[in-house]
């Protein structure tokens, strides 16, 4: 088989990716790339990054998938400094597609796709650009947070985040989109969760959005968050989903409701500042609406304070308890199917899709 190593050139990025000494690096949820090629044989080698190998790092591994021909063949946790897989095999040539996708978000581990191999006369090629491209900036609910784990009073691991399950991601698959989610669990405007209606606010999303990611581990001496995002990918919908956390802050303390709204603004205004032609989408709902008269507030004042009218706002029903619940009383897979064709109906009807 011949060796490729990982380029623009041969593989097409999903998401937010970096190159980083001859490897492509995965920081935020379904960050990957997809290639195709006709050939008999292929291999595809992952690096994993500190937490790989920790011992005390087991519960924040990243989680991978590989899908050839739109079939999942790979599903597992990068628990070593590298591993190889053998995505595909066939006596006869047969043209292949194959998209690598990081599963887990980027807080608790990234990864890299270090090697490919194939047996292929007319090497790779990257995947074919869709007509459309659209962002998701969200937390734990665009992150797939515990998907895989069907009781509420379970905790988070990575091992059970498939940020394919949730919506955001469907949404994306529904309307043949490409896509960049910028999420991060327990990230707000504000501040990020607590518990004890105390400001967390080193977790405020909006730090990161012109980042790579973030990241408490490093891959090859380095962290996401030191990455500078070059913003090359121009995607034609922005959906902004964050307030959940928040809301944990501001509980209804009209005070902090409003920072939160003003706040919401100004991030606005650095969304429009990197995509100056995207539609953008404000939405909020699912485990819980109070901050939701905010975010319309926000995006009317953001249009008040610019004249800039390309925005809109939705509201999502809060989850049922008979939708059941995943981790930590996250959004089940039934309640994420629901938003996303939700989500899916407004963006046809805004962008006429």
């Amino acid at each position: 088989m011949k060796m490729f190593i990982p380029s623009y050139k041969n593989l097409k990025p999903l998401g937010r990716t970096h190159l980083l000494n001859d490897t492509l690096w995965l920081a935020f949820s379904a960050s990957g790339a997809a290639f195709t090629f006709t050939g008999k044989r292929c291999k595809v080698v992952i690096a994993g990054d500190s937490t790989a190998a920790d011992p005390e790092k087991v519960n924040d591994r990243a989680r991978i998938a590989i899908e050839v021909n739109g079939t999942r063949v790979v599903e597992d946790m990068v628990d070593a400094p590298e591993k190889e897989y053998e995505v595909f095999a066939s006596e006869t040539a047969k043209p292949v597609e194959v998209r690598i996708l990081k599963l887990s978000e980027s807080a608790m581990s990234t990864c890299a796709i270090k090697m490919i191999y194939a047996d292929t006369e007319g090497g790779l090629q990257p995947a074919a650009a869709k007509a459309r491209r659209i962002e998701v900036v969200g937390d734990s609910i665009t992150c797939g947070y515990g998907t895989d784990d069907l009781n509420g009073e379970h905790n988070f691991v990575t091992a059970t985040e498939d940020t394919t399950k949730a919506y955001a991601y469907k949404t994306a698959m529904a309307l043949d989109a490409d896509y960049s989610l910028v999420s991060l669990s327990g990230y707000g405007i504000i501040s990020g969760y607590t518990a004890t209606a105390e400001e967390k606010v080193p977790q405020i999303l909006p730090r990161y959005y012109d980042k790579l990611g973030f990241s408490y581990g490093s891959y090859l001496g380095m962290q996401p968050q030191e990455v500078a995002w070059h913003f090359g990918y121009e995607p034609e919908l922005i959906v902004i989903n964050l307030g959940t956390n928040d809301d944990s802050y501001c509980l209804d303390h009209e005070d902090r409701q409003l920072d939160y709204q003003q706040n919401y603004t100004e991030f606005l205004k650095t969304v429009r500042a990197h995509n100056p032609s995207a539609k953008l989408l404000c939405v909020l709902g699912m485990m819980g609406d109070r901050l939701y008269p905010f975010v319309e507030k926000a995006a009317a004042e953001y249009t008040a304070q610019t004249g800039d009218g390309n925005i809109a706002c939705m509201r999502f029903p809060v989850q049922l308890a008979e939708d059941g619940y995943a981790a930590d009383w996250h959004p089940s897979i039934v309640t994420h199917d629901k938003a996303a064709k939700q989500l899916t109906e407004e963006i046809r009807q805004l962008m006429g899709w």
